[in-house]
């Protein structure tokens, strides 16, 4: 994620994550209409800066041209990459609340800045401007259909990078069932889960935990590099 070359300030909006604890009250429906989101941070006031993306940044998703309501979160947040894929709710000059979903870290970004596309500045009111003062909180994410894993290009059995798709809640950890034994695999900044001594030949069980503690078992064919596998289950909101 870049800064827009019409921007000379850098970067947006405060974060102060990591209350996640899961805040009371019933589930809000999503403004889309299709999956409810809860609220997993308290609300807080920020001040956001137009950035350019593509929907890939740092956390290695693929591209989404068509769904640019995305986000970058400054490194104190970023944290290693353990909020990629999750998501946030902005409430803007328009009082609508959008969701985004978090894809980049901003190194440029202060501890109270945030960077936001200009898809995301049309969606809360703020039309070309390049600053906006805004309202965010973490949400558990729209989703639909079971957490997915993708096996990074280059994986075998002699070393292995996995990264977890569609999950409702950010992911804390992953780990991988080593001779009867929950053994964690190590999260890179990029948002894969790595083994660098590899796995052997599948199925393979793995189990990954949410940042409110829910865990999910799947069971993982052979590894195959640039391949995408479903698994059983979804968080539960």
């Amino acid at each position: 994620m870049r800064f827009e070359n019409v921007l000379s300030p850098h970067v947006l909006i405060a974060a102060g994550l990591l209350g996640l604890a899961a805040c009371s009250g019933s589930n809000p429906p999503d403004e889309d209409g299709g999956v409810p989101v809860e609220p997993i941070s308290d609300q807080k006031q920020i001040t956001a800066t137009r950035v350019a993306s593509d929907g890939s940044g740092n956390c290695n998703f693929d591209a989404t041209p068509d769904d640019l309501l995305v986000a970058a979160l400054n490194p104190t947040e970023y944290a290693g990459a353990a909020m990629c894929g999750g998501c946030m709710e902005l409430q803007g000059p328009n009082q609508k609340k959008v969701h985004v979903r978090i894809v980049d870290s901003c190194s440029g970004c202060s501890t109270a800045e945030l960077g936001v596309t200009p898809q995301v500045f049309d969606a809360v009111g703020a039309g070309d401007q390049l600053k906006t003062a805004v309202k965010w909180r973490y949400i558990t994410c729209p989703v639909q259909g079971p957490v997915r894993y993708r096996f990074k290009e280059g994986s075998s059995q002699y070393w292995v990078a996995v990264q977890v798709l569609n999950h409702r809640r950010p992911i804390q950890k992953m780990e991988w069932n080593k001779n009867g034994a929950w053994v964690e695999i190590q999260r890179q900044p990029y948002n894969y889960f790595v083994e660098p001594a590899g796995m052997p030949p599948g199925p393979v069980q793995v189990r990954v935990t949410s940042e409110d503690g829910q865990t999910l078992v799947d069971t993982l064919p052979d590894v195959n590099g640039g391949t995408v596998v479903d698994g059983a289950a979804q968080f539960s909101e």
